[in-house]
C-alpha cells in the first residue's frame, strides 16, 4: 500500500518559542489571526476544536491532542466534526516549535492526508495561516487582508 500524502512547511519568526506557542495554543491569539479560536486545554488525551469566531460556537475541526511539550511540540489529530469518516484514522498534525539562534523554526508537518487532492487543499490552507501566523507574532497584528479570502 502506497503511504498517505503528507505536507511539510517550514517559516522562520522574529520571535521566542513561548510567544509562538501560545499564538498557536491560546484561543484569543489563534483568532486574531486564523479566524478560528483553537481550544483546548492541551493536554495529552484532551480533545481540542478549531471554533469559528462569528458567535456561533461551530468547531470546523476537531482532534485529540496526542503530544504536547510546551512551547516547543504539539501533535494534534484533525477531523471534520459531525461527518461519516471519510477515512478510518483523522489527519494528523505536528507542530515542532524550534529556537534558532534569536529566532524561531516553525516546522509544521501535516500527515495522513486521504489523498494528493487534500495534500494540496492543506499546502494552500497552511501557506495563507503560516504567513499570516508569522506577520501577527512578529507585529502584533495579523495582514491587512485574510489570505485565505484571495481568490
Amino acid at each position: 500500500m502506497a503511504d498517505k500524502p503528507s505536507f511539510v512547511y517550514v517559516t522562520y519568526i522574529e520571535s521566542s518559542p513561548e510567544a509562538v506557542w501560545r499564538a498557536l495554543t491560546d484561543a484569543d491569539l489563534s483568532a486574531a489571526y486564523w479566524g478560528h479560536s483553537n481550544v483546548s486545554d492541551w493536554q495529552p488525551g484532551s480533545a481540542w476544536e478549531h471554533r469559528r469566531t462569528d458567535g456561533s460556537g461551530i468547531a470546523d475541526v476537531v482532534g485529540t491532542v496526542v503530544e504536547s511539550v510546551p512551547p516547543l511540540r504539539l501533535v494534534t489529530t484533525w477531523a471534520a466534526p459531525d461527518e461519516e469518516p471519510v477515512r478510518s484514522e483523522p489527519s494528523r498534525v505536528t507542530f515542532d516549535v524550534q529556537p534558532y539562534g534569536e529566532i524561531v523554526r516553525l516546522t509544521v508537518t501535516h500527515e495522513e492526508l486521504a489523498d494528493a487532492a487534500e495534500r494540496d487543499e492543506a499546502a494552500s490552507g497552511w501557506a495563507a495561516v503560516l504567513s499570516n501566523l508569522k506577520t501577527f507574532v512578529e507585529t502584533g497584528a495579523p495582514l491587512p487582508q485574510e489570505p485565505w479570502l484571495v481568490p
